[in-house]
């Protein structure tokens, strides 16, 4: 894993060395750079595979194309063997950056679409004066850039743009508004003008040239079932996923250093866990998990049983919220971009811990998106009942009643799920996921805005994404907002900058090409039936695991986050959040009289971004 920079354009040396040096925890074996006149390349280095000959920038002396890297390409070597056989000449054994590089040069940008994992690459092509930026198909790996009459520069993190002088470091207040209707920032925007993050499983071209730029998506995740499959069907699909379970684990193994697997006690991690027990001596396998003193957020007990199941070697650190809490400022200053998803500091822990063992730890990320696993599908049918047979006036009064009702400090209680819906209730159907999650739902916004952005504009996004499947039923639009939004947007940014702050890469299973594949051809019924949930995963993982644990109510990796807040210093108001109504949350919150623990915790990121600007 690694991190990538540069800028092509005005700019000298030493500001590449330093957008690079500012990724050194994202690559601390290496550095390497490249310069050709206005092309400056950057790289840092965490040697996974062929430690040996992976060094980067990687050039191809005949075409003089040049490329830096950060990724994983898992089936590089049925590519390699592809290309090999069609002429090209590798001068390493198993290097998956030079079988990225060589199969560019023979498929130029269509070689994206060939690849099963995950990148994020910079390629100068000298021969049609252009630079290449691409990333994966649901981009676990990060890429930004920013766009001026100075040119173009790039890089893994914000943190590391913010070195090229000619970077934009105000801050956008409609995405800050956005930030806060959403608790992340989606489809590519930033808290900066003219910066982006480049899209999930597109690929841009910019000409050295005209300066212009010009970008494609070279995949869609799309659900096309197969109607035809019925009950019957059932015993094959579930035989079927089993094996590219275990396909996917093997294919990431494929390391020259140590591996381990993220174990939480829920269905996914442990699915992992189970399917690497099928390639592996289970003796041979490790797997880490943290767990809380707090009950209602533990699930280190349930790892326990799983692993004594499997009979893998299991490393487990308990933590106190005060634990937490402590380090908490530390890992927030660390991002560069805001991200409101608290569980960002229990899994900075979780990879921190297992890096003291491992280089490389595989996940159950993106097993609730693909196999809907998440508590509000659950709502989705009694919502639609509710809006047919409650008149709004009714809504009002539950709501309004509803609201004096004191928080819980528990995970997920049945008053703040409660709260959350009746909330996405007051919306449009689009609108209603969306806001069932938001920090701060678009009718507080007049309270902490002098010009607050409409619904429609917070969630212009999710609006749009929903009239491109018009025709969909509500479960399949709450897969497409979760897969599209939630996953690439949260989750997977959340995992990735938690595990790269120590310099340990994280492998996502469930986002394998063929599992991603076979979930978009399964019809609804097989992923949700009769209330269950994750139901064809369930089927698959009877015996590989203890019945128990397939029957678990999902836990969530939350944290007590309403202590925290009411024992943390008072976030400040800042970038034009109103200061007189921020200390009337403070108050009411601490006071038990509302349950703003999302919105303060957000406000609470923003206080902590550390460059540029941000911190002043």
């Amino acid at each position: 894993m690694c991190g990538i920079a540069g800028f092509i354009g005005d700019g000298a040396d030493e500001h590449l060395q330093a957008m690079t040096a500012a990724l050194t925890h994202r690559g601390p074996d290496a550095q390497g750079f490249f310069t050709d006149g206005s092309v400056h390349l950057g790289h840092r280095r965490l040697a996974i595979v062929d430690l040996a000959c992976g060094q980067q920038p990687m050039r191809d002396s005949a075409s003089g194309v040049v490329l830096v890297y950060n990724g994983e390409i898992y089936n590089h070597l049925e590519i390699r063997r592809r290309l090999e056989q069609n002429g090209h000449v590798f001068t390493t054994s198993h290097s998956d950056t030079e079988t990225l590089l060589r199969a560019y040069l023979a498929y130029g940008c269509d070689c994206f679409a060939l690849f099963n994992g995950m990148f994020a690459v910079a390629i100068f092509d000298p021969r049609e004066r252009v630079i290449v930026l691409a990333r994966d198909r649901f981009g676990e790996k990060p890429l930004f850039y920013t766009h001026n009459a100075h040119g173009l520069a790039f890089a893994s993190e914000i943190a590391s743009l913010a070195h090229w002088p000619f970077f934009d470091k105000s801050i956008n207040t409609a995405n800050l508004q956005r930030f806060l209707g959403w608790g992340y920032l989606p489809a590519g925007r930033t808290l900066h003008p003219s910066c982006y993050g480049l899209p999930p499983a597109s690929w841009l071209k910019y000409d050295l040239v005209s300066q212009e730029i010009r970008s494609e998506s070279y995949w869609q995740f799309e659900l096309m079932p197969d109607e035809s499959l019925t009950e019957s069907d059932e015993p094959r699909l579930v035989e079927e996923l089993r094996h590219l379970l275990v396909e996917a684990v093997r294919r990431r193994l494929l390391s020259d250093v140590p591996l381990g697997v993220f174990l939480s006690g829920g269905i996914d991690s442990s699915a992992v866990l189970a399917a690497a027990s099928q390639c592996l001596e289970p003796d041979a396998i490790s797997a880490f998990s943290i767990g809380f003193r707090e009950p209602s957020f533990d699930e280190s007990g349930n790892a326990r049983e799983v692993a004594e199941f499997i009979g893998c070697k299991h490393y487990v650190s308990m933590l106190t919220a005060d634990d937490l809490r402590a380090t908490a400022p530390d890992i927030l200053g660390r991002m560069s971009e805001p991200l409101g998803d608290a569980s960002l500091i229990p899994t900075e822990h979780l990879a921190a811990f297992a890096r003291k063992y491992v280089t490389v730890a595989l996940s159950g990320d993106a097993g609730d998106e693909l196999f809907a696993g998440y508590d509000p599908l659950a709502a989705l049918a009694p919502a639609a009942l509710y809006r047919r047979c409650v008149p709004a006036f009714v809504h009002r009064l539950l709501r309004s009643g509803l609201s004096h009702v004191s928080s819980s400090d528990r995970n997920m209680s049945l008053e703040f799920k409660l709260k959350r819906v009746l909330r996405g209730l007051s919306y449009d159907r689009a609108l209603q996921l969306p806001i069932w999650m938001s920090p701060l739902e678009p009718a507080e916004l007049p309270l902490f805005f002098e010009q607050p952005l409409t619904a429609e504009e917070i969630y212009e996004d999710a609006l749009t994404l929903y009239h491109q499947h018009q025709g969909a039923d509500d479960l399949s639009q709450a897969l497409y907002f979760f897969t599209r939004f939630y996953l690439s947007d949260d989750i997977l940014v959340k995992v990735d900058r938690a595990a790269m702050m120590v310099s340990l890469e994280s492998r996502a299973v469930f986002l394998d090409n063929d599992i991603v594949a076979f979930c978009q051809r399964l019809p609804n019924r097989f992923k949700y039936r009769n209330g269950v949930r994750k139901y064809i995963l369930k089927k698959a993982l009877a015996g590989w695991l203890p019945e128990r644990i397939l029957n678990l109510p999902k836990k969530g990796f939350g944290i007590p986050l309403n202590n925290w807040l009411r024992s943390m210093p008072d976030p400040k108001a800042q970038w034009g959040i109103h200061a007189g109504h921020l200390a009337s949350a403070l108050e009411a919150h601490k006071s038990r009289r509302g349950d703003l623990r999302l919105f303060l915790w957000a406000v609470h990121v923003l206080n902590h971004l550390r460059y540029g600007k941000i911190n002043g």
